[in-house]
């Protein structure tokens, strides 16, 4: 069964432009290089209301999120606590996060030469990022131990959470990749056929796109004009997506309907997905 993957990534830096997207990029280059494709992506600021609305309908779809970012224990992460809201369930300390957490205390107190104060204000607030949603499970986070999780909703949706810092986030998504969904890397080819049309005009090839579509159950068509590429000049990239074996079938009807129009071909390109 094919897996599908979303993106969530959470904050009011993204959305002002104070901070550039890094996160889904390196998602879909993470999930390619295990032969998956990310389904869709969302872009979310530091709302309680809508973070809440986004992992609700996660947990209730069939899909795998991984969410980026607000999962720390500042006014400005909501995260955890709109997990909670979404599946109807309480926040508790997760006793292995809580472990962790005091383990990295104690790793950065030796590390300034003080003595480690279980107590202190500061070191308590700070235990409030192993506090998760009841059933969370742990991300281990191999750059400074303070754990992400994942929890998964009554209908099969599961939401893996991962702090918004690159340096931490992309090796637990790694994590997660390879210990928890690598029996479905590559298990189906999935691939994208295309050719270059000169001067085509987008409303003259919508029948045959709309044909291809209704033929070959399975099978995306695309179309990806350009006004002025430095190479093709104006042109439509005109391709079938979508299982090897089903593009290969829908592949020479796309071409075969070109030829009818008297396209002027260019290049094609063949891209595993």
């Amino acid at each position: 069964m094919k897996l599908n993957v979303g993106a969530l990534i959470i904050g009011d830096e993204i959305l002002s432009g104070k901070r550039a997207d890094k996160h889904l990029p390196k998602l879909i280059e993470l999930l390619g290089a295990r032969g998956l494709g990310l389904t869709h992506a969302e872009y979310v600021g530091d709302d309680r209301a809508r973070i809440t609305d986004s992992l609700r309908r996660a947990f209730a779809s069939d899909q795998v999120v991984f969410s980026f970012g607000g999962i720390g224990a500042t006014p400005d992460d909501h995260t955890r606590q709109c997990a909670a809201e979404a599946l109807g369930q309480p926040l508790a300390l997760h006793p292995e996060a809580v472990a962790l957490i005091r383990e990295r205390m104690r790793d950065v107190a030796a590390e300034e030469g003080r003595p480690y104060e279980p107590q202190r204000a500061d070191n308590l607030h700070r235990l409030q990022m192993g506090s998760f949603p009841e059933g969370a499970r742990i991300i281990p986070n191999i750059y400074n131990k303070i754990p992400g999780f994942s929890c998964t909703g009554p209908l099969g949706g599961t939401v893996h959470f991962v702090p918004g810092f690159p340096v931490m986030a992309w090796p637990m998504v790694e994590w997660v990749l390879e210990q928890r969904y690598a029996r479905h890397f590559h298990s189906s080819q999935q691939q994208e056929h295309s050719v270059i049309v000169y001067g085509g005009m987008e409303a003259a090839l919508t029948p045959l796109m709309v044909a291809i579509e209704r033929d070959h159950p399975g099978v995306k068509v695309f179309s990806l004009p350009s006004v002025d590429h430095a190479e093709h000049g104006r042109h439509i990239e005109l391709g079938v997506k979508g299982e090897a074996l089903a593009v290969g079938k829908a592949w020479p009807t796309l071409l075969e309907g070109l030829h009818s129009f008297g396209a002027n071909l260019g290049p094609e390109l063949v891209r595993n997905i």
